[in-house]
């Protein structure tokens, strides 16, 4: 089983990877797009296990949810940590974070297998990792 903390450790990894996949001269866009997404998912299912801590009886009330654990699925992993209210509440109050959880939404695991493009990339990036507004920023705080 992983612990929150594999998870976090996995999530910021992913993201150092992103960004060496997208450094001048190597240009590995899709790479870096799938990676990214994959560092959300895994700060998400970071967060879902700190729900599980908090509020154990989750796993017994919710019959589906021990099955649920296993999707990739951003907005499904934001429902499970039960983080619906948080998230929304907060991209209300910050335009940036909304266009950044808009951008993030995109992702699934399907990226893998897709060709992506620089600017794709980028963009992606941005939304996860930027310093002020970015979703990965938002995530550490519930992880």
């Amino acid at each position: 089983m992983t612990t929150r903390a594999e998870w976090q450790k996995l999530a910021e990894d992913r993201i150092l990877d992103a960004q060496a996949h997208l450094a001048p001269g190597v240009g590995r866009w899709s790479a870096a797009y799938y990676l990214v997404g994959y560092a959300v998912e895994c700060g998400l299912k970071s967060c879902v296990l700190a729900r599980v801590a908090a509020q154990p009886g989750v796993i017994y009330e919710e019959r589906k949810f021990a099955q649920d654990l296993w999707t990739h699925d951003i907005e499904k992993l934001v429902g499970l940590a039960g983080l619906e209210t948080d998230r929304d509440t907060d991209a209300a109050a910050n335009p940036a974070l909304s266009d950044n959880w808009r951008t993030v939404k995109k992702w699934n695991e399907q990226a893998r297998y897709l060709q992506k493009t620089q600017a794709e990339a980028e963009i992606l990036f941005e939304a996860v990792a930027h310093p002020i507004n970015g979703v990965m920023r938002w995530i550490r705080i519930h992880w």
